[in-house]
């Protein structure tokens, strides 16, 4: 019986010195996606100007990273903020921690070489090493083309420097350590030819990053099966907004949307006489940046549609906004 016992004892020993083992490995080799790359970015003014349209209408790096008026209706980014980051991203939205975006301003980053801020963007490695939340969705911008990741960075050089010390980014255990085992090298795709627009409008929509607020997620992680299906919950000022379903679903989603029906409803925002109203206490408001990406232009959103069209269609109902009581 003694004998049983110990074998008990130190079969666990065993596995709490694996277990420890492991958790020291991931803290401390991971992660591992190689030095940031020796790179200076020669700009050119179409190259920033590349970089302004895909940071702030594609990618829309400013919605994140400046502060948004949620006193008005999609919360409209103030230009004065463009960059200055301290966006809080915390468990009330379902993350698994607290992360705030970072200063991407020159006073922010203006002491980080070209090939830390491309790491970062690409593959989620901060200059000091650490593991960057893929709430900023580098494994999507790790898929883009390298030419269209140094136009935002050499758009990120012309910002206004705005000094703003961000608090730090925490995780909550388990993600502490599986944040680490994030991070991947950048596997960069070349621009599909527009005349392919199916293609083209996939590429467009991972550097949108669309999936990310129109799949719902349990603590972080995508529910196999709800890809653009919407549903994901944003507790808001006024009451909590969900995401659309954007899936082919005729029934539920925008499978009967026309080309133009769809294009004209960003491009709607896009209007010089449209200014967003102001919200009532208790009333609609949404987190979707509806002024920026109604900047694109109408040939890429046309292709974002037919991509879209191409999805599989998720039957899911949701409930577009429950105000608060």
């Amino acid at each position: 019986m003694k004998k049983t016992f110990r074998i008990i004892l130190y079969v666990l020993a065993a596995i709490v010195v694996l277990i420890a083992g492991l958790l020291t490995f991931v803290k401390t080799a991971l992660p591992n996606v190689g030095p940031a790359p020796e790179l200076t970015i020669k700009a050119t003014p179409e190259m920033v100007e590349r970089g302004k349209y895909l940071a702030n209408s594609v990618n829309v790096c400013m919605d994140c990273h400046s502060t948004r008026d949620w006193s008005h209706f999609a919360g409209p980014a103030d230009p004065a903020t463009w960059g200055k980051g301290g966006e809080a991203f915390t468990q009330i939205y379902g993350f698994p921690g607290a992360y705030y975006s970072r200063n991407i301003t020159p006073a922010g980053i203006g002491n980080w070489t070209d090939g830390e801020i491309y790491r970062a963007i690409t593959s989620g490695v901060s200059k000091d090493g650490s593991a960057l939340f893929p709430v900023m969705p580098h494994p999507n911008y790790g898929k883009m083309a390298t030419e269209d990741v140094y136009a935002i960075i050499a758009y990120l050089r012309t910002l206004k420097p705005i000094e703003n010390n961000v608090q730090a980014s925490v995780s909550d255990f388990p993600m502490n350590f599986i944040i680490n085992t994030i991070p991947k090298p950048a596997a960069p795709q070349a621009i599909p030819d527009k005349k392919d627009k199916v293609e083209y409008g996939k590429y467009l929509l991972n550097a949108a990053a669309c999936s990310e607020c129109h799949t719902k997620q349990e603590k972080g992680q995508k529910i196999a099966g709800m890809d653009f299906a919407g549903g994901f919950e944003f507790p808001i000022n006024t009451g909590i907004v969900r995401s659309s379903n954007i899936t082919s679903d005729k029934e539920t989603g925008i499978g009967d949307w026309s080309e133009e029906a769809f294009v004209n409803r960003f491009k709607m925002y896009a209007d010089s006489s449209y200014t967003p109203h102001k919200v009532e206490a208790n009333g609609f408001n949404t987190t979707m940046p509806w002024l920026m990406y109604a900047q694109m232009t109408r040939e890429d959103l046309a292709a974002i549609y037919a991509y879209l069209q191409t999805t599989t269609p998720v039957k899911n109902t949701v409930e577009k906004f429950t105000p608060k009581k």
